[in-house]
């Protein structure tokens, strides 16, 4: 086996490992678990940025478990999909564990929140880098079992009723997957993802595998947080600690629920349009009902949760639409809405950090004594917004030509209404927190705490140059590697079988 593959594992024994030393030593130091966490995000970071190369350079890799050869073995694969999603992950989490070592003071023991984290991040790693179904759904099952605790984190009654919330929707989620799988496995004998692919292109799909596509799009779509699956999230994020509310908004429901949906869907099945129109459907419900929702919002988490709802309907619609431009527009937009998604939470909680509360109504002012937080906070919104030149504009311009391409016009109708209304609503975050008077309240109010400024100036900058990957050498070197595994559809069996070295 070349050394080249065993770089796949690493993605899931190195946060692994880190979380078990923190549990053992992180008890003693508080900057042990602060450098050694940042250490570890960051090379991770720079993992992905490699194994983009990586992929460009040598294709797909597939790593054997134990040296047992696929199918029979478990393998672990990396094409340019689970590159770009690395790098997705890891570029977020490092934002966020630079910006937990002066917000995490404020509760206790900081090695448990560290250790949770950790392992939350070793279970998105190994479902984005399986490529064994089964083994999809434990990796699914850690980083949701550690999400469950993060949440309820503060322990405060508000926080541990939204967890226990989660926690039996999420489990009903991870029901309808596990029977899915079983389906599968009863169907085409096998668990390999790659293998079941080639039986399934000879096999057919037949009314069985519709019945297990449905309940791939129930369960995975709670994972997602798909309306009419939603009802978790708007409790589960406002409720959770503000760097865990970034994960879970930014990428979380992308690894557990998009990019596994979407890796069964197009790499298993195949494009099937029964499969592909409901995909449509939900991501356009989703995204207007996520906007409205948002709307009347006075809480800045709980705002900010409806529009992760609505954002990942537009990622869904854009996948959904099945052609080449729609893909390449999803996944930009997953990208984009990771990082301005991440970055809106980690604003909401510098500004808690500072006046207290999370009540627009409260605020007013900020500008004044935030102006990094104001800053930040303004791009991040007109990123959200779709306002150019910021990449959320890019990305919902992609999707919504591609919906016109398709002559799907009621369904680019509808993304260009939802981004109309996102204005609207990010308008009145800025009228209402950081411009206006300041008021008597938050008169003392004082700038966020050098790392949380570090991470929030960070994610600014991507919002920013990210517009850059619209440059087709660029797109065609991340997004667009990934869309192509996508649009190759159950080619991916052929890959990863001739990426068996």
């Amino acid at each position: 086996m070349a050394i080249r593959e065993t770089l796949i594992p690493m993605f899931v024994i190195l946060p692994l490992g880190a979380s078990f030393l923190i549990s053992l030593f992180g008890k003693r130091s508080k900057a042990f678990c602060d450098i050694f966490s940042n250490i570890v995000t960051a090379a991770l970071c720079m993992m992905s940025v490699y194994s983009l190369f990586l992929t460009k350079a040598s294709g797909v890799l597939v790593y054997r478990v134990g040296q047992w050869v696929p199918p029979i073995g478990i393998a672990m694969v990396l094409d340019g999909l689970a590159s770009f999603m690395l790098l997705t992950i890891n570029l977020v989490a490092f934002c966020v564990t630079l910006y937990s070592v002066n917000y995490m003071e404020q509760y206790t023991k900081k090695w448990k929140f560290y250790t949770l984290f950790l392992l939350m991040l070793t279970g998105m790693e190994g479902v984005i880098v399986t490529g064994d179904i089964f083994n999809l759904f434990v990796f699914l099952e850690i980083a949701s079992v550690a999400s469950y605790a993060l949440v309820a984190y503060g322990t405060e009654a508000e926080e541990l009723e939204a967890s226990f919330k989660y926690l039996v929707m999420s489990s009903l989620g991870s029901m309808f997957v596990l029977l899915g799988i079983a389906f599968i496995y009863g169907y085409t004998s096998t668990l390999n993802m790659a293998d079941i692919a080639a039986t399934l292109s000879q096999k057919g799909l037949g009314k069985i595998m519709l019945f297990t596509g449905a309940l791939f799009i129930m369960g995975f779509g709670l994972k997602a947080a798909l309306v009419p699956f939603h009802a978790w999230l708007p409790d589960a994020h406002p409720s959770a600690p503000a760097p865990i509310s970034a994960m879970l908004s930014g990428v979380l429901i992308k690894a557990l629920g998009v990019y596994a949906l979407m890796r069964i869907i197009f790499n298993i099945f195949g494009l099937n349009q029964a499969m592909l129109s409901v995909l449509m459907f939900l991501g356009t419900v989703s995204m207007i009902v996520g906007v409205f929702l948002a709307i009347g919002q006075w809480d800045l988490k709980r705002l900010l949760a409806y529009h992760s709802i609505s954002q990942v309907g537009y990622v869904v619609l854009g996948l959904g639409l099945g052609t080449p431009l729609g893909i390449l527009g999803g996944l930009f937009h997953l990208f984009n809405h990771s990082v301005f998604k991440a970055l809106l939470f980690l604003n909401s909680g510098a500004v808690e950090y500072s006046v207290g509360t999370r009540d627009l109504k409260k605020m007013g002012g900020l500008k004044e004594r935030m102006p990094v937080s104001a800053g930040t906070s303004f791009i991040a919104s007109m990123s959200i917004a779709g306002v150019p030149p910021f990449n959320g504009f890019w990305s919902k311009l992609i999707i919504i030509l591609a919906a016109i391409q398709a002559r799907q016009f009621a369904y680019a109708f509808f993304a260009g209404l939802a981004s109309v209304l996102t204005l609207a609503s990010f308008m009145k975050v800025q009228k209402c927190a950081f411009f206006g008077k300041l008021s008597k309240n938050n008169a003392d109010a004082k700038e966020a705490p050098v790392f949380m400024r570090a991470s929030m100036i960070m994610l600014a900058a991507v919002c920013v140059i990210s517009a850059a990957l619209m440059i087709p050498a660029l797109s065609k070197f991340t997004i667009g590697a990934a869309a192509d595994v996508l649009a190759g559809g159950t080619r991916y069996a052929k890959d990863v079988f001739g990426g068996i070295r």
